[in-house]
This record gives C-alpha cells, sequence and structure tokens, in this order.
C-alpha cells in the first residue's frame, strides 16, 4: 500500500502534526510551491500534484491512501485514478452533503462543494485536472445528516444514494472498482472532539471503521481518501483519538484480502 500524505486545508499549509501517522510506516508527502493567483488556479495546481502521486501508485497495483486536511483532495484523488486507467464509482463517508455549488453555497466555505465537482459541476474550473465526472447512479453518499436545503433538493432529484453508516450493505454498492472516501466528522463529536464542523447525531468511530471494513472486503477498493477536518488541539487524549483513527484506516487498507 502507497500512503499519500497531503498537509493542506484547501490551498493553506497545515502544521506538519495535524495528521497523525503510524511510526515506522513510509509515506509521500504532496507539498509542492503554489501559484501565485485566486484559490482555484492553487487548488487546481495542488490537485495536479496530488493527482500525480495517485496515477503513480494506482498504476503499480497498489492500493493507494491519501490523507489530508480536506474534502476537495478527493477530487485530486479521484482524478489520479482516472489517470491511472480506472474508472471507479465513489462511496462518500461525510456527516455533510458536499452538494453545494458557488450559486447555492451561503458559506461560501469551498470543501461544501467536494462532491459536487466529483459529479461534474463547475468543470470549467477544473479542467486542467481532466477529471471525468462519476454518474450519480454510480455514487453512495454515507451518513449525511447536516443537508442544507439546496443539498436536499439536488439529492432528491438525483440518482446519488444514501445510506446509513450501519446500515451500508457492501453487497448493494456499485459495480466495478471504487474510490472511498472517508471525511473523519462522519464520526459524532463526542467520539471525535475538536471537529472544524462537528454534526450531532452521528456514529461512534467504531461504527464507520466496521462500515469502512465491508467496504474493503469487497476488495474492489483502488484508492481511500481521507480528510482529517479537525482542529489543531494540543490535547494529549484528543491527539491519540485522532491517531488511532488514522492507524485504524491505513491498517484495514493495508491488511491482505482474500
Amino acid at each position: 500500500m502507497t500512503v499519500v500524505v497531503v498537509p493542506y486545508h484547501q490551498d493553506e499549509r497545515l502544521p506538519n502534526d495535524l495528521i497523525p501517522l503510524p511510526s515506522g510506516r513510509d509515506h509521500l508527502v504532496v507539498d509542492t510551491a503554489l501559484p501565485d493567483g485566486d484559490v482555484w488556479r492553487r487548488l487546481v495546481a495542488l490537485d495536479d500534484a496530488v493527482a500525480n502521486q495517485v496515477a503513480a501508485a494506482v498504476g503499480t497495483g497498489r492500493t493507494t491512501t491519501v490523507i489530508s486536511g480536506d474534502c476537495l483532495v478527493g477530487v485530486a484523488t479521484l482524478a489520479g485514478v482516472q489517470r491511472a486507467g480506472v474508472d471507479p464509482a465513489l462511496i462518500w463517508f461525510d456527516a455533510h452533503g458536499d452538494m453545494h455549488t458557488l450559486e447555492t453555497t451561503t458559506s461560501g466555505y469551498l470543501g461544501g462543494l467536494s462532491l459536487r465537482l466529483a459529479l461534474g459541476a463547475h468543470a470549467d474550473l477544473l479542467a486542467p485536472l481532466r477529471l471525468r465526472p462519476v454518474d450519480e447512479g454510480r455514487t453512495v453518499l454515507v451518513g449525511a445528516r447536516d443537508l442544507d436545503p439546496p443539498e436536499v433538493d439536488y439529492l432528491a432529484a438525483s440518482a446519488v444514494r444514501q445510506s446509513g453508516v450501519a446500515g451500508l450493505d457492501a453487497g448493494g454498492l456499485p459495480g466495478g472498482r471504487l474510490v472511498l472516501h472517508v471525511d473523519v466528522d462522519v464520526v459524532d463529536p463526542a467520539d471525535l472532539p475538536g471537529l472544524l464542523f462537528p454534526a450531532q447525531g452521528g456514529p461512534a468511530a467504531a461504527t464507520v471503521l466496521a462500515a469502512v471494513q465491508r467496504v474493503l472486503d469487497t476488495g474492489r477498493v483502488v484508492a481511500l481518501n481521507v480528510a482529517c477536518t479537525w482542529h489543531p488541539t494540543f490535547d494529549g487524549r484528543v491527539r491519540q483519538t485522532r491517531a488511532a483513527l488514522i492507524a485504524a484506516l491505513i491498517k484495514m487498507v493495508s491488511a491482505p484480502r482474500p
């Protein structure tokens, strides 16, 4: 397995310790100089570098894990898998819908557009990535419980399937290879403190890990994308909880499959 670390939240470099990694495991770090210009130009430059790393790793036949500070890197992971010649379906664990467009967002937070970008929104802004939109019917949104009205309306009219975390049935997933995205805020904030956008009423970390395991056990996951959407902290117990979650995800991906 290849682990690619992207220490960014959107186009901002994060502190080195925000993403806790298990000791003794090799990983690649994407830490590229971003160009001057607006946020989209900078994001595309970062995502292009990530996509190249992912494509190279996937091209060796190894499952790739990408760990970053926000969900937008999930678009880069998807583009990289596609560059390696794979046409994947998309399984998206998130407490939020990430289904906004620039026209519907009221906060202006670009992370809230992530999944919609993967489905083809604002393709002109992402043109240099050569991203091929994922078909709605091959997309599953898992654990979303904090949806804005425009997202509710879009999902109601779309072919995107929604599922709870505990009830996710691996047998009902789309066919073919899979990109699996996990925003850590899918976990209930009582179990994972310090999230950027906590959403009450979610599952425990153990329930999320069990659902992720069911997806991985299909043997069809080509890449796992993890978004560490949490605030920096000096609290030792919180840091330990975060590190344990990341270590568990990496261990699950690296475990041999039947």
